[in-house]
């Protein structure tokens, strides 16, 4: 395990079965002061602790919706100021916090209203100034941005200062991803060429079978890597621009880990 000395807010970005999830696990493990932030966590917890903002979720996903940028934004930062991770431009009293926001968006008429609060930049801002460069405020952020100009939201509030674009061929990752099975329940993941279960077909800790998932097929798998590499290429040259982009290559997650740790520490540790 290795300290840091300076906060690091960090984003990987690569295709589906690249392993994103795997060099994030080995980065929290390396550097425990490091957090990890999952939009997609967010929204399950708000909408599970049916807080104002968690309801106005649950119904744009029930609608068939997709949520918007606004609400994804306010749940980050709202995750980030209970945290104690962003600096208020105001005065403590100001600060809104999900408690405030329930306060405040049960008083809503409509959808309408809730957009126009959402979206307006003092209140999509939350108030907050700048983020806190205590090294115990690092975080990867998962999920989110996935576009550039989600990305130039996002940097209105929360400047990220490293991403990470894990590259791997599309010919290793079709391979890597025909071996993949899951346990349903648990979300266990196993690989029959590097992390096979102990008894083929079944999980090592329940003893049930294992399933494919249904988006693992080869002509689903290649329309998300085209999707994903038409998104991630204005995103990624945003951050370019930005002069926080740095991109690791690799056959696998095992070649790819020694380069991101080295780059890592170059960067954010002691």
């Amino acid at each position: 395990m290795m300290r840091l000395r300076k906060a690091a807010r960090v984003i990987l970005v690569g295709a589906p079965g690249v392993g994103k999830g795997t060099q994030s696990e080995r980065l929290l493990q390396r550097f425990p002061q490091l957090s990890s932030i999952s939009s997609g966590d967010l929204l399950r917890h708000n909408v599970k602790q049916r807080t104002p903002l968690g309801i106005k979720v649950e119904s744009t996903m029930k609608a068939g919706l997709l949520v918007p940028d606004d609400l994804i934004l306010r749940l980050i930062n709202n995750e980030l100021n209970q945290r104690g991770w962003l600096y208020s431009s105001h005065p403590a009293g100001n600060v809104m916090t999900l408690a405030s926001c329930a306060a405040e968006t049960q008083s809503f008429s409509n959808d309408a209203d809730m957009a126009a609060f959402i979206s307006h930049p003092a209140h999509a801002r939350g108030g907050y100034g700048s983020p806190s460069e205590d090294p115990s405020a690092s975080f990867l952020l998962d999920g989110f941005p996935r576009t550039a100009t989600q990305a130039e939201r996002l940097d209105e509030t929360i400047p990220i200062n490293m991403v990470v674009s894990l590259k791997t061929p599309l010919a290793v990752i079709m391979e890597r991803i025909s071996g993949r099975w899951v346990h349903e329940a648990s979300g266990r993941v196993y690989n029959t060429t590097f992390n096979p279960p102990k008894v083929a077909g079944v999980d090592d800790v329940t003893g049930e079978p294992l399933v494919r998932r249904a988006d693992d097929s080869e002509e689903v798998y290649r329309q998300r890597w085209k999707k994903f590499e038409e998104t991630s290429e204005p995103l990624l040259e945003h951050y370019a621009r930005k002069g926080v982009l740095w991109e690791v290559s690799g056959m696998s997650s095992d070649e790819i880990t020694p380069k991101l740790m080295r780059e890592f520490e170059r960067r954010f540790a002691k």
